[in-house]
């Protein structure tokens, strides 16, 4: 599993201090980003998203999300995304995610991603070194 932290901010809220709900999906996204970055840099890889895109010609993009919304999070909150990897396929890749404070489950997130060539917008396999870290975790 991995855990990412992150603050709730003033522009992450409603007037009413209560995170908007879209607002899960950019924390899901920020958590997810971070996780490709520790896999890659564990295989001696740079793993920012532009220089996959750039070297690779390849990036993820999100293919199908479902989103449970439990609790309401809220100005201040310190909020922590743990990231688990529920399956992987040749093409894609599913991610549960839970937005927690504390040990309050507050949202999960089920992700599915899809890894496509930049240039052609088609499917590609997900890298070698990708899968070969994520069966490490």
């Amino acid at each position: 599993m991995h855990s990412f932290t992150i603050r709730v901010y003033y522009s992450d809220t409603d007037c009413g201090g209560i995170v908007y709900h879209a607002r899960y999906l950019d924390f899901a996204e920020h958590a997810r980003t971070e996780l490709l970055r520790e896999v890659a840099q564990r295989q001696g890889i740079d793993g920012s998203q532009s220089s996959m895109i750039e070297l690779g010609k390849m990036a993820f993009v999100v293919k199908s999300i479902t989103v449970d919304y439990q609790r309401p999070g809220r100005l201040d909150d310190l909020l922590e995304v743990c990231t688990e990897i529920e399956s992987e396929k040749r093409f894609s890749i599913t991610f549960i995610q839970t937005v927690k404070r504390g040990e309050e489950v507050l949202c999960v997130l089920k992700v599915r991603v899809a890894s496509i060539n930049t240039e052609t917008l088609r499917p590609t396999p997900l890298p070698t070194w990708f899968t070969q870290a994520v069966q490490a975790l």
